[in-house]
Parts: C-alpha cells; sequence; structure tokens
C-alpha cells in the first residue's frame, strides 16, 4: 500500500514549531485563545504520529491470522485520531473559555500574540496547501466536500482538514484578539476559546463519522458497482449477477464477491474459463480490486442459499 506521506511530514513539522511558539506567548500574555490554538496544534502533532503508526501498522504483510492484511489498521489508528481532536483539543479549548468566562483576564502583550498568529498562518498555509495539492491527485471532478465524504483514505483528508481548521482557528484568534484590543473587553478572549472548541468538535465529527463507516466495512461506491455487473454481464456465458459484494480492507485494496449464474450448457471447464476472464477484465479497469471472488450458481437458485 504505497502512498505519499509529505503532506502529513509537513504538517507534523509545522505544528511541533508553531504549539512551542503559541505555548510561548499564550503564558506571556495571559491569553486562553492563545493556550486554546496551542492545545490545537499539540493534538495535531500526536494525531500525525498516530496516522504515521497506522499507515507502518496497515503495511504489514498478510499473514494466517489476518489473511486480508492489516489495512484497516489505518481506519483503526483515524478513528482514536478523531477521538483525541474531540477529548483533548475540543474539551481543552472549550474548557479555557468557560474558565476564562468565570474569571475574565486581560490579555497584554498582544504584539507577542500577533508575531506568533503571523508565524503560524504561513506554516499552516503551507502545510495546507501541500495537503490540498496531494488530495487534488485523487480528487478528480469531485467538488471538495464530495471527495472529502468519498475518499477512502484517511491519512489524505485528515491532515486536509486538520490543517484547514488550524488555519480558520488562527483566523478566529486574530479577529477576536484585534475586537477585545479594540473593546477593551476580555470576555471576547473567552469566545475565541468557545469558538475553536467548536470547530475542532465539527472536525472530530466529521472525522469520526468518516472513520468509524471506513472501520465497520465500507463498500465501492454504486457508480463503481454498475460499472462491473456491466463487465459481468457482457461476458456471453452470464445470464445475471444474483448478489454483489463489497469491502475496502484498505485505502488500496478491495474485496468484491459475486454470485453469478451462468448459462445451464456449460462445463466445468467453460465456467472455470469464464470466471478468469471476467476477474481479468475487471482488474483491468479497476486495478484496486485486488481480492475477486465468483461463486456460480444454477439460474433461479435463491442467492440467500449461498452459504460458501
Amino acid at each position: 500500500m504505497a502512498r505519499s506521506n509529505v503532506s502529513i511530514y509537513a504538517a507534523l513539522a509545522s505544528n511541533v514549531a508553531i504549539a512551542i511558539a503559541k505555548f510561548i506567548a499564550g503564558s506571556f500574555t495571559r491569553s486562553s485563545a492563545m493556550i486554546s490554538e496551542a492545545v490545537h496544534s499539540l493534538v495535531d502533532c500526536i494525531n500525525e504520529l498516530l496516522l504515521l503508526l497506522g499507515i507502518y501498522r496497515s503495511n504489514k504483510e498478510r499473514d494466517k491470522k489476518h489473511p486480508f492484511g492489516y489495512g484497516r489498521e489505518l481506519y483503526f489508528w483515524s478513528f482514536i485520531v478523531a477521538i483525541l481532536i474531540f477529548g483533548l483539543g475540543s474539551g481543552v479549548s472549550i474548557y479555557q473559555g468557560i474558565s476564562k468566562l468565570k474569571n475574565p483576564v486581560p490579555t497584554t502583550n498582544l504584539k507577542w500574540n500577533y508575531f506568533v498568529l503571523a508565524f503560524a498562518l504561513i506554516c499552516e498555509g503551507i502545510s495546507f496547501w501541500i495537503a490540498l495539492k496531494n488530495f487534488n491527485k485523487t480528487r478528480g471532478d469531485q467538488s471538495l466536500w464530495d471527495a472529502i465524504i468519498n475518499s477512502k483514505d484517511p491519512s489524505a483528508f485528515m491532515v486536509l482538514l486538520e490543517d484547514g481548521g488550524a488555519v480558520i482557528g488562527i483566523m478566529i484568534v486574530a479577529i477576536c484578539l484585534t475586537l477585545e484590543r479594540i473593546f477593551k473587553n476580555p470576555y471576547i478572549d473567552s469566545i475565541a476559546s468557545l469558538l475553536v472548541g467548536l470547530l475542532l468538535c465539527f472536525i472530530s465529527i466529521i472525522l469520526a463519522r468518516e472513520s468509524r463507516s471506513l472501520l465497520m466495512g465500507e463498500g465501492i461506491s454504486q457508480k463503481t458497482e454498475k460499472s462491473i455487473v456491466q463487465i459481468v454481464k457482457s461476458n456471453s456465458t452470464v445470464i445475471d449477477v444474483k448478489r454483489f459484494f463489497s469491502l475496502y480492507e484498505s485505502p488500496d485494496e478491495v474485496l468484491i464477491v459475486l454470485v453469478i449464474s451462468f448459462r445451464e450448457n456449460l462445463n466445468t471447464n467453460d465456467i472455470s474459463e469464464a470466471i478468469v476472464s471476467i476477474k481479468g477484465e475487471i482488474r483491468k479497469q479497476f486495478p484496486k480490486i485486488n481480492f475477486i471472488l465468483i461463486q456460480p450458481v444454477a439460474d433461479g437458485l435463491q442467492p440467500d442459499n449461498f452459504s460458501g
């Protein structure tokens, strides 16, 4: 399962530097929004490390215990990332905001915050651009949102959403700090923390939803399924496709099971040759479909009677 990890490494390097700068600035200026952003960057660092761990473990060779390989390790660790964003990133930001609402403290030395935010915006912007560039390589003609929802590679869309969320978070904090300075209202800094927390909560829900779907066994799209059915039916020996099952074992490995009724006048050799031909045509058009299982049944037999 070869894939480029450039966007992950770029995001990791960026977030390490940014987290350190934000923590220093937050300590000097007593800004809860800046501390929230620092926690956000720290959580992103942990997330990138977990994604790299997931990719590494998903590349393990298949064995007797896992005959289809370890591809779903990536989906598992992606789900853990979503939980961390919600529990640590969103939770700490919201806690910071509520705490300062109860005991508002004016933010001081705002020039530190502006300097760090400008530095963070440049780093996160570059990281986001790299992630978007890599994501667009497989996006096709889909809209960005549809491509994220339909993507089977969490390592691609997670980094994209994290970096996009980081850029939006920085802009929220910068705007709120400016408003606090203009109106001399320390409560605005608390509102910034709450907004960052809600933003991270929204991102974590999207990531958890997509990771859960993949982890539970998401199949191929209806468009791809229809194309495969057409390939099968175009074979002169086939009467109909009775059942169709599909499953993503990893972003680059797909399992499909076909229950096909063949013409009655065929012998065993004819059916075997037809199966080989059908598999070859499917793999030719869809290289990611690594595992193809075909079960021939007599025409008229109910697919539910199929047990193997």
